[in-house]
């Protein structure tokens, strides 16, 4: 395929449609000639490229789900194995890891799109830029923050995300102004200088770019979350939405109004349980078609995550949709006392407590058709109480689960995975019926 990258209007939405279209129908030929799992799909359902002809005709093809990714994950190398110049793997958060194989453009793809995010997001030439995330252990993120970085000229300061002392110290002696990061770790750096008797607010941080968890409500304003981090760093506050399977990101623009579709390496659907278009507006799961991907390509793919597309023009005169804050995972869905909620509303509803430090979920199931919900708290305040945190919960969520009150190392060892990027905190125990397995 080839690596040039077209040029859109992004403000002109028949510009955005026009090239899509175009770029959409050059994937769907390279899928077909190259792709083994793909060629085979078509063939099931009797489909040809040349059969795309606008883009509503995309939801007419078969979803690409996880498990097809893990099941036949070799089936989705597209391209000669002396091709591959480097191999990433899924965080495998919420299931196997899978292979994602990259070539030489698709790398170059890569640094693109974090090239295109970071300039979204006001970083230029002239930024010191520190990256919160692992370069190791296969996983994509830190290495696409870099490549983007280095595109733009930005100076890049590779902390990575393992101890917070270090990367404390890191921001004392290299002064970045940016800082890219897991919310909950930039959030427990700024305790950090507190504790140290250090304010946040002056070690010279003027933009946070926050990765792996929502800063925003489903408004687009900034959660309780987000608050807290701008309160305490006294900086702005950007939310981005990626994966490694899509390999694109979603990323804020300095209006902080979602996360903006780059229309020219990817096309974004919302679909509804019955993996049908969702309404304009309604929520629904991300679905996304990467394109121009050379080494794992992949078609209207599952992403899990639930939110909704955002379609008015931004304030920042963009016409490309953005994406709201990620609501929660289509398998977290939780049902209790007829009350359907996700992990995420719990979360937000503890993040208005200063005392909490850190929490999990466990959920386990008497019946199919309602779960029973434990949180497990981290705190060290003796005036809050197990009883006050379950009815706080429950003013938000019209759910009280049973809440648990433990030391915050407890959850820091209960949550914190040396093969993880990000906090574990949701765990299944659910029993599942045969006939749901």
């Amino acid at each position: 395929m080839s690596s040039k990258l077209p040029d859109i209007d992004f403000c002109n939405p028949a510009s955005i449609a026009e090239r899509q279209l175009a770029l959409l129908q050059q994937q769907l030929g390279y899928l077909h000639r190259a792709s083994p799992y793909y060629r085979e799909l078509f063939a099931s359902v009797g489909f040809a490229p040349e059969d795309c002809r606008t883009l509503a005709d995309l939801p007419l093809l078969p979803l690409t789900g996880k498990a097809d990714l893990a099941e036949r994950n070799r089936d989705f190398l597209a391209v000669a194995e002396e091709q591959v110049i480097d191999i990433c793997q899924t965080s495998g958060t919420t299931g196997e890891p899978v292979t994602i194989w990259q070539t030489e453009a698709d790398l170059q793809r890569l640094a693109r799109n974090e090239q295109l995010a970071f300039a979204a997001a006001g970083v230029n030439r002239s930024d010191r830029v520190l990256i919160g995330a692992a370069l190791d252990r296969v996983f994509m993120a830190g290495l696409a923050y870099f490549l983007g970085l280095r595109l733009i000229g930005a100076t890049a300061i590779r902390a990575g995300s393992g101890q917070s002392a270090l990367v404390a110290e890191l921001i004392r002696q290299q002064r970045p102004n940016v800082l890219v990061g897991v919310p909950s770790l930039l959030l427990a750096l700024a305790r950090q200088f507190q504790e140290n008797g250090r304010s946040p607010a002056e070690q010279g941080i003027d933009k946070l770019i926050c990765i792996g968890e929502p800063v925003r409500d489903a408004d687009l304003s900034l959660s309780t979350l987000g608050l807290a981090l701008q309160q305490h760093w006294q900086a702005q506050v950007l939310g981005t939405y990626a994966s490694t399977e899509m390999a694109t990101a979603f990323a804020d623009c300095t209006a902080g109004c979602g996360g903006h579709l780059l229309p020219e390496l990817m096309l974004v659907e919302i679909i509804d349980e019955q993996g049908r278009p969702a309404p304009a507006g309604e929520v629904g799961e991300v679905v996304v078609t990467p394109l121009g991907v050379e080494g794992t390509p992949l078609l209207r793919y599952r992403t899990g995550d639930i939110a909704r597309l955002h379609s008015e023009p931004c304030r920042c005169g963009r016409q490309t949709p953005r994406l709201g804050p990620i609501l929660g995972r289509r398998e977290q869905m939780l049902k209790c006392r007829g009350t359907t909620l996700f992990p995420a509303a719990i979360s937000s509803a503890l993040q208005e407590l200063s005392a909490v430090h850190g929490h999990y979920l466990e959920v386990h199931s008497d019946f199919d058709l309602s779960d029973r919900l434990r949180v497990v708290v981290g705190c060290r305040d003796a005036s809050l109480s197990a009883a006050i945190v379950a009815e706080r919960i429950a003013a938000k969520t019209r759910v009280k689960p049973e809440v648990i009150l433990v030391a915050p190392e407890e959850i820091s060892k209960k949550t914190i995975k040396s093969d993880q990027r990000k906090p574990v905190t949701f765990f299944d125990c659910r029993k599942r019926s045969p006939e749901l397995e």
